[in-house]
């Protein structure tokens, strides 16, 4: 029986000519990844364990994105730990204030992670990276101490979904419904362990964006990482930006895939997921009645450069309805700049919107947008748990720019239709 595309990645960084889903392996790393929340509590685990040097000082990196600019005291003592390790290790990869961005949009963004690649993170939106056509997965503090000091790591082989994508979105859907139509469809716990793997005609329609965004939730399906082939996008995305060669890994013809789902893009509609799972979706047009108080357009999931105009598409020229928060977030200090420069940033402000340097911030709760009791917010974010946003009485959409940016000009729930 053949391999599929994770599993092909998997044997080869575990130098081992075939593996089978269920099995254990050892795998070489290419990229071991934290940040400011999940980095102190690896190197607390690091010193602990006596080690005394990372395996590779161009292969770890720290990126500051949850509370940074620090919001308090703890947040500084768990950065200020950060740079201290990253200094005393010569961590090439470190991003602190001025050059920092969310993790997950920065690291494809400066590639420093590519395809073919095995990487582990401590955060669970490491499977982002699988758009690139790479094996990436979230994994606790301690795996990453380990695979910090020893360039390796445990994995159970997984098994896999097909997603075969047919058809082409409409214009004013995007990655975002894909991926919530999905778990929409199967649930939270619908690929549990499972790499869910895009292939099929309507994959060569998505953007990287589109990509980034789908792979980033694969974790709000259950899943081990997501994946899609490397075509002509991906070795447009991946030219001069690279820092490795990379790497390409296809399924065999007669890989075992536990189940085929058909996914005809043609079909997919402006979605949103309510509160409180991202498996409890809806139409955004079934939800015009329900009133918002803020809107957030940001995070790993939706910070990206076409996110941003998006955004600006929706907003230009208009205005932010009476009593809404509207905080936008771009990814990296280069898609600010890129904004800032197209004009993008000055409509915003006269839109009535507000700016913020790149953080996580409001998407794990921390800052820059926490809510209420009773409030509701709209947000291009990937989590709607109970009391995620801010207070456990408040509730949290999870939805596309489009929506999101269309919403905030009505105050209600909105599905965005070009003029």
């Amino acid at each position: 029986m053949g391999m599929t595309m994770t599993q092909k990645i998997l044997a080869s960084h575990a130098g081992l000519e075939t593996v089978v889903a269920g099995q254990l392996i050892n795998a070489k790393l290419d990229i071991v990844l934290g940040n400011d929340i999940t980095t102190p509590v690896a190197v607390n685990e690091f010193n602990k364990a006596g080690f005394d040097s990372v395996f590779d000082k161009n292969k770890v990196a720290i990126v500051l994105d949850h509370f940074v600019p620090n919001k308090d005291i703890k947040a500084a003592e768990q950065s200020k730990t950060c740079r201290e390790f990253a200094c005393s290790h010569c961590v090439s990869h470190f991003y602190d204030v001025g050059k920092m961005g969310i993790e997950h949009a920065l690291l494809p963004e400066q590639g420093v992670v590519t395809a073919g690649d095995c990487i582990i993170g401590a955060d669970s939106h490491t499977c982002t990276y699988g758009a690139l056509g790479a094996f990436s997965t979230g994994v606790g503090s301690t795996d990453m101490a380990a695979g910090m000091a020893t360039g390796m790591a445990w994995f159970k082989v997984p098994s896999a979904i097909k997603f075969n994508l047919t058809g082409k979105l409409s214009s004013n859907c995007s990655g975002k419904d894909v991926i919530l139509a999905i778990i929409g469809m199967i649930g939270v716990d619908g690929a549990l362990y499972k790499s869910m793997e895009f292939v099929g005609d309507g994959v060569h329609s998505l953007s990287m964006d589109d990509r980034l965004c789908i792979c980033n939730m694969a974790i709000e399906a259950g899943a081990k990482n997501g994946i899609f082939p490397v075509d002509d996008v991906t070795t447009e995305y991946l030219n001069g930006r690279s820092e490795r060669e990379p790497v390409v890994f296809e399924a065999d013809e007669d890989a075992e895939y536990e189940k085929v789902i058909d996914i005809d893009l043609s079909k997919i509609v402006p979605t949103v997921a309510c509160p409180h799972l991202p498996e409890n979706t809806r139409s955004a047009s079934e939800l015009k009645d329900i009133k918002i108080d803020q809107v957030v357009i940001g995070s790993c999931t939706n910070g990206r450069m076409e996110d941003m105009e998006t955004a600006y598409k929706v907003l230009n020229g208009k205005k932010i309805a009476d009593g809404i928060r509207c905080i936008i977030i771009p990814g990296t200090m280069q898609i600010l700049r890129e904004c800032v420069e197209r004009g993008w940033y000055t409509a915003f402000i006269d839109a009535g919107a507000v700016v913020s340097t790149p953080t996580c911030g409001p998407c794990l709760g921390g800052y820059m947008g926490i809510l209420a009791a009773g409030e509701r917010c709209i947000a291009t974010t990937n989590r709607n748990f109970v009391g995620r946003m801010g207070h456990v009485d408040s509730e949290v959409y999870l939805a596309s720019p489009h929506t999101a940016a269309a919403s905030a000009l009505t105050g209600y729930i909105t599905e965005y239709k070009e003029a």
